[in-house]
């Protein structure tokens, strides 16, 4: 960024959260982002919770824990939950929820792909992800349109205090990853409370906030959705659990990769 870049940067405020498809895909094309409140509620909020923290601890347990390594944070406090989709059918009512969707078909047109869905746990002291977007994969020049769009459901409340995700509204604009000269770039963090859904389009640059508290957890899972040009990210033909892909929707099996058009044929036809 240009010293008049960071300076708006750093003037730079996040938009409001909003129920309205229409002003969030008009979000995402000023701020590079949407913050959409109260999509998990009660019971549905507090079930997806408990899944994610039991198959945290279950990781834990088992050896599997996985942490970000040096290269993303200062610490080893952040664990990764992968391919949540396979760990409990809440994170299908995530994946593929009506929100979700919408703004996929919005933001990217159809048919996509699901690319992952995983999630972030973040304890107290830890530290910061480097400055990144999250289309990294795309060669330079990018295309003037994003490849992919992040869905991030809160399920704690996210406070600038526990390391709530930090972006620099409008550096989609600039159209290119962020380079070593910018990793002091102004950032904000996303202030949402549990329930919410931040929707985030690939090229705008953001980082997992530094966990300031003491004693404070912060949950967010990430579903990553791409244009259907691209490999996913997580392999579903080896590693979704049979059941998700047997009682799926044909929009799920789009998402899945299961039914296609031009690419992932079996014998020239779509798989499902």
């Amino acid at each position: 960024m240009t010293l008049a870049q960071q300076a708006a940067a750093r003037n730079a405020v996040l938009p409001a959260p909003t129920r309205s498809l229409e002003q969030g895909l008009a979000d995402i094309l000023d701020f590079g982002l949407a913050i959409v409140p109260d999509v998990l509620t009660g019971d549905a909020l507090q079930r997806a919770r408990e899944a994610l923290y039991r198959a945290a601890e279950s990781d834990r347990a088992r050896g599997r824990e996985q942490k970000f390594g040096l290269d993303y944070a200062h610490d080893e406090t952040n664990q990764r939950v992968w391919n949540v989709l396979s760990r409990d059918p809440v994170f299908e009512d995530m994946a593929f929820h009506r929100i979700a969707v919408d703004y996929v078909r919005g933001a990217l047109g159809w048919p996509a792909l699901l690319g992952n869905i995983s999630a972030n746990i973040t304890g107290p002291g830890g530290g910061e992800m480097v400055l990144h977007a999250d289309q990294i994969f795309v060669p330079e020049p990018w295309p003037d349109q994003p490849q992919g769009l992040n869905v991030a459901w809160c399920l704690d409340d996210f406070t600038e205090a526990n390391g709530a995700t930090r972006f620099a509204p409008g550096s989609h604009k600039l159209n290119r990853a962020p380079r070593a000269e910018d990793a002091a770039a102004a950032t904000v963090a996303i202030e949402a409370p549990a329930g919410s859904a931040v929707v985030f389009e690939s090229r705008v640059w953001h980082k997992t906030g530094f966990n300031r508290t003491e004693g404070e957890h912060r949950a967010g899972v990430f579903a990553w959705y791409t244009r259907p040009i691209y490999r996913t990210q997580e392999n579903w033909f080896l590693s979704l659990k049979p059941e998700v892909r047997q009682f799926a929707s044909d929009e799920m099996l789009v998402l899945l990769g299961y039914k296609t058009q031009g690419l992932g044929l079996v014998n020239g036809a779509s798989p499902a």
